[in-house]
């Protein structure tokens, strides 16, 4: 029986080791191939005492919306301005229909403030807080699934600030 036990554990820790690596590269591959959506940032307070230098993030698209109306997952339909920063189209439960111009960004609803749409926090180096309380746009790499994830924030000038 020791012997078998051993083997469980050596075929658990390689399918945990095989999962995460595949979540690395999809991650990886979405930074390099994603397209890039700015969302406008909703006021909030910028900063956790308890958690050190953060930023709880909100959008604007993710405002207004009755949550008891639509379904606890889905995608946000968003068109791309011009300028590179993104408006609500529609809320929808499927990947499809998606029109030119349209991406898909996976949310999940929220009974208190709308809807949840890509990450809800930034974490920056201690020290940091006044060069990101200028903030304007949380960017975004977007795939075509819905998928996201944040790549940094945005000035009101649209340039990534570092």
């Amino acid at each position: 029986m020791k012997k078998y036990k051993w083997v469980i554990i050596l075929l658990n820790l390689l399918i945990l080791l095989l999962v995460f690596n595949n979540n690395v590269i999809k991650k990886e591959s979405m930074l390099s191939e994603g397209k890039l959506v700015l969302l406008e940032l909703a006021p909030v307070d910028p900063r956790s005492l308890i958690q050190g230098d953060y930023m709880r993030l909100r959008y604007t698209i993710s405002e207004g919306i009755d949550t008891d109306s639509i379904p606890k997952r889905g995608f946000c339909v968003v068109k791309l301005l011009p300028n590179g920063t993104a408006e609500r189209v529609r809320l929808q439960e499927e990947t499809t229909p998606i029109y030119e111009n349209e991406h898909l960004i996976e949310f999940t609803a929220a009974n208190w403030w709308g809807i949840n749409i890509g990450a809800e926090s930034f974490f920056f180096q201690e020290g940091e807080a006044e060069k990101y309380e200028v903030a304007k746009y949380g960017g975004l790499k977007i795939d075509d699934q819905g998928n996201s994830v944040l790549v940094g924030l945005y000035d009101e000038d649209l340039k990534k600030i570092e």
